[in-house]
């Protein structure tokens, strides 16, 4: 049998980066209500197009590249055993307002997202981490996270998502 890639115009990265036909699903959402206080955990928000999270303080400029964050769910395991810690980190402790499961949020870069029936995000880029994770995590906090702090979104379409929808990746054409 042929590997189905071969033989085309379109290079094989080219293609296999195209190919996400998987599904993932919102875990957890988080608003962040005061600046630096710990993010508080809902069951549903809306979200505001071209704007941010409703209940958020983050008021991101019109057109800006990150008005709301996204986390890999499976990474909150990872980062917990990269600090020696038994069990996954707490999603609120890490500071995105999203965490996605069954998806590898990396491939999504420069991608549009839908997330239930309504809201559309643009994926920015990467949502590297900041010192405040020494002081959320202890010693260490910071290393930990690197590659996995996440991604940035615009929200090119607002509406309401809840814990349980389905995220997938919109596709043109």
């Amino acid at each position: 049998m042929a590997f189905p890639f071969f033989g085309d115009d379109k290079s094989l990265v080219a293609k296999l980066l195209a190919t996400l036909p998987q599904t993932g699903r919102i875990e957890w959402i988080g608003q962040r209500p005061v600046r630096r206080e710990p993010l508080v955990a809902v069951l549903e928000a809306e979200l505001k197009t071209d704007s941010h999270l409703l209940g958020d303080h983050a008021r991101p400029k019109a057109g800006g590249k990150r008005q709301i964050t996204l986390l890999q769910h499976e990474a909150l395991a990872s980062v917990a055993s990269f600090l020696g810690l038994p069990e996954p980190i707490a999603p609120g402790r890490l500071r995105r307002n999203l965490t996605v499961s069954g998806l590898n949020l990396l491939a999504l870069k420069n991608r549009q997202i839908r997330i239930g029936d309504e809201v559309v995000l643009d994926i920015t880029g990467e949502c590297h981490p900041c010192s405040r994770m020494e002081e959320e995590l202890g010693p260490g906090g910071y290393n930990a996270m690197r590659g996995h702090g996440g991604l940035t979104a615009h929200i090119a379409q607002g509406g309401i998502i809840r814990v349980g929808d389905v995220v997938r990746v919109v596709v043109v054409g």
